[in-house]
């Protein structure tokens, strides 16, 4: 008789190793910022066994932490097994090549960018998403090449007779040439999804349909909040990054108005800047919105840190300006009391749980007042023959008032200008 018996197939987290330096002019905590490093870790499907910290005022040229400190390191790697080590800021070409040598194979060196690329192509989903990642990590590879195909290199440069000629093109050259050919081409084809987005952003401008774009720290709860607002179809973990690819969803508001929402990808600190230059296409959703709802994690104790972060990601893509609400969310996770200190302190700001619904109905309200400040008050009487003026208010205006006569219907309204136009014949005062 046959016996089967299951096996797990799942692949085994990688062992790693953080490693940060404690610089004595960032504002950033270390283990704050490590703990941020570990749960980037934990997206990619690697396990923490290991923190290593130094304190340097700046970082040394050939190793980034010292003879010392690398030596140490070693011995952690050694005794604990580990698969990866992973920098909390970025390493030159140079000082990863040193440090991969001293740390000896298999074991990998990364840093915070090269992590952050890989949790980004484990995420994009849409054709844009993985163009754009793939720039990004072509763009970090390239200047890191160098010493790959040294093996290569000695073979051709053993000197005597014939080592001179005949050699043809490296391997080195072959490899950055394609790159470059390949970074080329994506950038071509991203001019190309460009121009078809701004066909896009066209014909919503033309249908004047009020846009909002969520903007705020990875995990922040952008996600939560559209699934919360929109109803549920959007994913939403509680992971860095869960979410890559930009989402469109359309929102009836209380009296009938349509507006979109658009949820964005998060922002996170030392986000790298090769990134957010690929991205710059996706985030001219947020440049080109006409209100932006920045989603704060009111929860998280560096909350101040990842606002600061956000902003300089949106000056970077020049959103810096737009309409903007603060959103406050997961107030479900404060105690009433801490709630209600932060209200006094910000009152402008609207104080939301994406899980509970806490605050919605404040939010859409806000939501309301910032569509229609630039509407026009109307009073009119339109007849019901003009069915297709009566859907335009509906749908992008704010009724106040509705009565419904024998041949016509009174309203007060606030529409936008365009709409103000249509009705200006049916106006009564």
């Amino acid at each position: 008789m046959s016996r089967f018996e299951l096996v797990d197939t799942a692949p085994t987290p990688e062992r790693a190793i953080l490693v940060g330096v404690d610089w004595r002019s960032d504002g950033w905590p270390i283990e704050r910022s490590l703990d941020e490093l570990e749960r980037l870790a934990d997206t990619a499907g690697a396990g923490t066994v290991a923190r290593l910290t130094q304190r340097l005022d700046r970082p040394v040229p050939k190793s980034y932490i010292g003879s010392g400190k690398v030596e140490e390191l070693k011995g952690f790697v050694q005794r604990l097994d580990a698969d990866v080590v992973i920098f909390d800021d970025d390493l030159s070409p140079s000082q990863q090549s040193y440090l991969e040598r001293a740390l000896g194979e298999p074991t990998k060196v990364i840093d915070r960018t090269a992590l952050i690329l890989d949790i980004f192509g484990l995420h994009a989903r849409t054709r844009e998403g993985r163009l754009q990642v793939q720039l990004a990590q072509l763009q970090y590879l390239l200047p890191r090449l160098r010493g790959m195909w040294s093996h290569l290199a000695k073979e051709q440069t053993r000197g005597g007779i014939g080592s001179r000629f005949g050699q043809g093109e490296s391997q080195l050259e072959i490899d950055r040439r394609m790159i470059r050919n390949r970074i080329a081409q994506l950038r071509h084809e991203l001019r190309e999804v460009e121009k078809r987005r701004d066909v896009q952003s066209k014909k919503r401008n033309d249908s004047q349909t009020f846009r909002i774009a969520l903007t705020g720290y990875t995990n922040a709860g952008k996600s939560s909040l559209l699934n919360q607002l929109c109803g549920p179809s959007v994913l939403a973990q509680d992971k860095l990054f869960a979410t890559l690819d930009p989402t469109t969803r359309s929102l009836s508001l209380p009296g009938g108005r349509n507006v979109t929402i658009t949820d964005t990808v998060g922002f996170i600190q030392k986000l790298p800047h090769g990134l957010v230059e690929a991205f710059k296409s996706t985030l001219s959703e947020v440049r080109d919105a006409d209100l932006i709802l920045r989603v704060v994690d009111i929860s998280d104790a560096d909350y101040p840190r990842h606002v600061d972060a956000v902003e300089h990601v949106l000056d970077e893509v020049g959103a810096a300006d737009q309409p903007a609400v603060t959103v406050y969310n997961k107030i479900d996770r404060l105690d009433s009391s801490v709630v209600e200190s932060l209200r006094r302190r910000d009152p402008r700001a609207v104080f939301f749980s994406a899980v509970t619904g806490e605050g919605k109905e404040e939010l859409l309200n806000r939501i309301i007042h910032e569509a229609s400040a630039c509407d026009a008050p109307i009073s009119c009487e339109i007849p019901y023959r003009e069915g297709l003026l009566l859907s335009s208010i509906r749908t992008q205006g704010n009724i106040l008032i509705e009565e419904y006569l024998e041949d016509r219907i009174r309203l007060v309204c606030k529409v936008p200008r365009h709409i103000a136009a249509r009705v200006k014949p049916y106006v009564t005062e």
